[in-house]
C-alpha cells in the first residue's frame, strides 16, 4: 500500500465540507431505489459507490481537520 500525505489549507468553513445538497439527493434516489427493487444497474451501482465514497472522503476529511483545528482552540482559551 502508497501512502500519500497531502498539505490542505483548511477553509474557515471547514465543517461545511460535506457532499453537494444536488449529490446527496441522487445518492438517496439511488438507494430508494435499491430498496425498492432489490438491486441496481452496474452503472447505477458505480454511481453510488461513488458518492459512498465521496462522503466517505469528505467524513475523513472533516474528522481530520476537527482534529488539527481543537488543540489550536484550546491554545487560544
Amino acid at each position: 500500500m502508497t501512502t500519500v500525505a497531502v498539505e490542505l489549507e483548511l477553509p474557515e468553513d471547514w465543517q461545511a465540507l460535506r457532499l453537494p445538497e444536488a449529490l446527496q439527493e441522487r445518492l438517496q434516489n439511488l438507494l430508494d431505489l435499491q430498496d425498492a427493487q432489490g438491486s441496481l444497474s452496474s452503472q447505477e451501482r458505480r454511481e453510488a459507490e461513488a458518492l459512498v465514497q465521496l462522503v466517505d472522503m469528505l467524513a475523513l476529511m472533516r474528522l481530520r481537520a476537527d482534529a488539527v483545528q481543537s488543540p489550536r482552540r484550546k491554545e487560544t482559551e
